[in-house]
């Protein structure tokens, strides 16, 4: 098997880093070598958080370099637009399609930008979720990442036992239930649109 390399952004709060620590243990359970890098971050709410996760046979090093993401899992327009060039020709954006404005656009310094997935999907294959949608309507938004991972988690490999299975063992004890859900949720999505 080849080393898959997957890249994960949103902004602090959002669940990047429980995210990437779902789909590093699934390639373990699955019996791959995983190297987890949380690159740089701030996870305090409203900052930039970015991490990379690689499995495969034999993974030397962390890093994820640009141009080289088999999926890039952004939990916001605007982050999945400042890290789309890590991207391989042939690899998947999946965007929760939300908007948080950063700092600088609620200082008035920049203006947050208009049609970010119409642009991104010139150049590259995007699946945009409305993970916070579905959040919602299961009462939750703290589950929105377990939405977008399970509609993600067709394009990472795996089956879904296995998913599931390691959604279980990684989440809050109470929080088990609601994540599955969530998760489904995204996973069913994904099915409507890969028959489209």
């Amino acid at each position: 098997m080849m080393t898959k390399n997957i890249m994960i952004v949103g902004v602090g709060g959002q669940g990047t880093l429980l995210t990437s620590r779902i789909i590093g243990r699934a390639a373990l359970a699955a019996g791959l070598d995983v190297k987890i890098s949380e690159v740089h971050g701030m996870a305090q709410r409203g900052g930039s958080v970015v991490t990379f996760v690689r499995f495969g046979e034999s993974v030397s090093e962390p890093v994820v370099e640009e141009g080289q993401a088999d999926v890039v899992i952004a939990f916001e327009r605007l982050e999945a637009l400042r890290y789309a060039h890590f991207l391989k020709k042939d690899g998947v954006l999946v965007v929760n399609d939300c908007r948080i404005d950063p700092m600088t656009v609620v200082t008035g310094a920049r203006e947050y930008p208009e049609n970010i997935l119409d642009g991104l999907s010139d150049a590259h294959t995007v699946y945009a979720v409305d993970g916070r949608a579905v959040a919602l309507a299961l009462k939750n938004s703290k589950v929105l990442n377990s939405v977008v991972l399970g509609f993600a988690a067709r394009h990472i490999g795996f089956d879904e036992a296995l998913w599931l299975d390691t959604v279980e063992k990684t989440v809050p004890p109470k929080t088990v239930a609601i994540n599955r859900e969530a998760f489904l949720r995204g996973y069913a999505l994904s099915t409507k649109e890969n028959e489209k």
